[in-house]
């Protein structure tokens, strides 16, 4: 994208309105392994500010609430350092965080950069701070940053943060209390971050770089292509449906109901079943009823089963060709006792789930559901304490990529409350991020904007792959 199709307007510094009373955190097991990977890059496309609002007087009103926010979360306008004994710190010394104003060129409103079925938009890329910035570089830089970018006809709203920081749950979190606090002005927010690090993944380990620090683990100049494919609620149960056919077989589904679910094309809610319910009422339905809930697939994993296959087929591995799924997963709640749900840094662990490539495509969906299920189930506390200490034992980077043609990483969440982030003039109209940590085979995970159980997926792949997904008929027909 040229330079020229954004004007940066100012820069500024921007501190915490009161001192921090946190002197330093140290970095932990789960953040430590994130000092490799890039900045973390989401934010939201609003429409423009009530006319009475003029832009400059936003962006003023921006930077005061950034300020109040930074007073809740002193971590991030802090920096890095490490002790001569090799654990690096954040010390919490209101450094400040970042903040550009910025001025897209005059054709780019939001009709134009929210296209339908077709690859994201090459501005928002440019809404961004810290382009691929490696997060190691927290020893001299901001650990974030904020850009708000005025449009024809709306404002983006971008934020860049550390990810040894933040993992996807605290970047929201902060997110969400930065639009709560522009909206309402609130000195007291409703959900404070915990600090706190007397936990399972504090520890004395040391991870040693190399001179000049680390770099990143994958290319970040091989030809990619990036869409958001959007699965309705509907969509979502029918796969559901396809993926737990084995519990769900002493449910008594008349030969009718199977067919619709089963065989039909597109997702419309309005469907009858029977002449009286809908398709997703019915589905909704049958899995409250389901006796065995813990044997369940859960949603979630039952599209992402189908990615897996489909992205498998679109590649054309060799059948011998190991593929391999990996899904990030906050452990806050997997520990006994739990993490504070609010708990700041990271906390998430990688699942990796394995199959050759004919194991995933000679059978349906449930079998390579069922993997992931089974997985998922038993990252208990048990496994997220040996993966802490399988760390500790050799220390070392996260290796983000996709290294032998053939693998998929998963990341966020459609749990995240991207959409709760109302900064005064309405919730925003999509979610996108920058060029951070982007390789063959990287899929972030939305909520979709009618927050009914609907999902975006941020899909990135080779441009050939890509071609082949767009014409995977099992996969696009539920995309909508």
């Amino acid at each position: 994208m040229p330079s020229s199709s954004i004007t940066i307007v100012s820069k500024c510094t921007v501190y915490p309105d009161e001192k921090s009373n946190i002197k330093s955190l140290k970095l932990s097991v789960s953040d430590l392994p994130m000092l490799s990977c890039h900045y973390i890059q989401k934010g939201v496309l609003l429409t423009q500010p009530p006319s009475s609002t003029s832009f400059a007087d936003l962006v003023s009103h921006l930077r005061t609430s950034l300020s109040a926010t930074l007073h809740h979360f002193p971590a991030l306008a802090g920096r890095f350092h490490t002790d001569p004994d090799g654990h690096v710190r954040i010390l919490c010394n209101d450094a400040g965080v970042e903040f550009i104003q910025a001025k897209a060129n005059h054709h780019f409103n939001i009709h134009n950069i929210l296209p339908n079925l077709q690859d994201v938009h090459h501005c928002f890329k440019e809404f961004f701070a810290f382009d691929r910035t490696i997060s190691y570089s927290g020893h001299s830089k901001p650990l974030a940053a904020v850009q708000v970018t005025e449009l024809a006809d709306g404002v983006f709203i971008g934020c860049s943060v550390n990810h040894a920081v933040t993992d996807g749950t605290s970047f929201w979190h902060f997110f969400n209390t930065f639009a709560e606090i522009c909206k309402g002005g609130k000195i007291k927010i409703s959900k404070s971050p915990d600090f706190s690090r007397d936990t399972v993944f504090d520890s004395p380990a040391v991870l040693k770089f190399p001179a000049g620090g680390p770099k990143v683990t994958f290319s970040g100049d091989e030809p990619l292509r990036e869409r958001i494919f959007h699965f309705s609620r509907e969509a979502i149960l029918k796969m559901k449906f396809r993926a737990n056919t084995g519990i769900l077989k002493n449910n008594k589904l008349t030969a009718t109901t199977n067919h619709e679910i089963l065989g039909k094309q597109r997702n419309d809610s309005l469907k009858t079943v029977n002449g009286d319910l809908t398709l997703t009422a019915v589905l909704e339905s049958l899995f409250k009823n389901n006796s065995n809930r813990t044997g369940e697939i859960s949603s979630f994993q039952s599209l992402s089963a189908q990615v897996w296959r489909s992205v498998t087929r679109s590649r054309n591995l060799a059948p011998a060709k190991t593929t391999t799924f990996r899904m990030a997963v906050n452990c806050r709640h997997r520990l006994e006792p739990r993490l504070d749900p609010h708990y700041f840094g990271n906390a998430i662990q990688s699942i990796p789930t394995i199959a050759t490539a004919e194991e995933l495509l000679s059978r349906d969906l449930s079998w390579g559901a069922g993997l992931l299920h089974k997985n998922v189930v038993a990252h208990g506390d048990a496994t997220v304490r040996r993966g802490v200490a399988g760390w500790e034992s050799e220390p070392r980077l996260f290796p983000l990529g996709n290294f032998d043609g053939a693998s998929i990483t998963m990341g966020s969440s459609p749990r995240f409350p991207m959409y709760n982030n109302d900064f005064g003039w309405g919730r925003p109209l999509a979610v996108r991020s920058g060029k951070a940590n982007k390789f063959d085979g990287k899929i972030s995970a939305f909520p979709g904007r009618e927050e009914n159980g609907s999902v975006d997926l941020e899909v990135v792949l080779a441009p050939e792959t890509m071609a082949a997904l767009e014409d995977d008929f099992e996969f696009m027909q539920y995309v909508s």
